[in-house]
C-alpha cells in the first residue's frame, strides 16, 4: 500500500458523511470514542475505504500490547497511526502498515525520535508539525522511511510546501483542503 496526496483525517463527524460519498480511498481516524469507532469502520468499510486509526487518541483504548491486539484483531484497521514504538512493533507483527507520528519540538525530540524510528522500522513517519520542509528532507534522508505532513497544514501552500520537502502525503483535518490534488 503506497500512501500519497491528500490524507483526510477526521476530527468531526459532520464531516465523515462528505468523505465516505468521495472519492478518496483513506480515511484516518483522530479522537473518537471506541464505542463509535466500530460503526464508523464499517461504514467506512462498506465503501470501501481503507481505514488508519491514531491509535494513541482513541478515547477508551489502552495502548499497551491487549489493548492494540483488540484493535487489530477485532476492528482491523488497514493502518495504525502512533507515536508509541510498542503500538508500531504490534502493528508490523500483525502484517498492518505502521506510521509513527513524530512531533518535531526541537533537535533532541528529533533525536530521539530518529533512534526509535530506525529501531522500530515503521512504514511511514507523519512528522508534525508538517509545516517544515527541510526537517521532512533530513528524516527521510536518515530514515529512507517515506513521510507523511500532518499538523498545522491550513492552506494550499502548506502542502505544497510539504511536497516540495520531499513529504508522499499530507494528513489534514481540514476538509476545504480535501480536494487538492498532487
Amino acid at each position: 500500500m503506497e500512501l500519497q496526496g491528500i490524507l483526510p483525517a477526521i476530527r468531526d463527524m459532520k464531516e465523515f458523511e462528505k468523505l465516505l460519498a468521495s472519492d478518496y480511498e483513506y480515511v484516518i481516524f483522530l479522537e473518537t470514542r471506541l464505542s463509535q469507532l466500530v460503526s464508523l469502520m464499517k461504514y467506512a468499510k462498506r465503501e470501501n475505504k481503507k481505514v488508519f486509526v491514531h491509535a494513541d487518541l482513541i478515547q477508551g483504548l489502552k495502548t499497551d500490547d491487549a489493548g492494540v491486539e483488540f484493535l487489530i484483531r477485532n476492528l482491523k484497521p488497514d493502518g495504525i497511526i502512533s507515536t508509541r514504538g510498542n503500538v508500531i512493533s504490534l502493528a508490523k507483527k500483525h502484517r498492518i502498515l505502521a506510521v509513527q507520528r513524530l512531533f518535531a519540538l526541537d533537535s533532541h525530540a528529533l533525536e530521539n525520535n530518529i533512534k526509535i524510528i530506525n529501531k522500530v522500522k515503521p512504514d511511514y513517519i507523519e512528522v508534525l508539525p508538517g509545516l517544515i520542509p527541510k526537517v521532512i528532507g533530513e528524516i527521510f534522508e536518515r530514515t529512507s522511511i517515506p513521510v507523511i505532513a500532518g499538523g498545522l497544514i491550513r492552506t494550499n501552500e502548506d502542502v505544497e510546501s510539504a511536497y516540495q520537502g520531499g513529504a508522499k502525503a499530507v494528513t489534514t483535518s481540514r476538509a476545504e483542503l480535501w480536494d487538492i490534488k498532487n
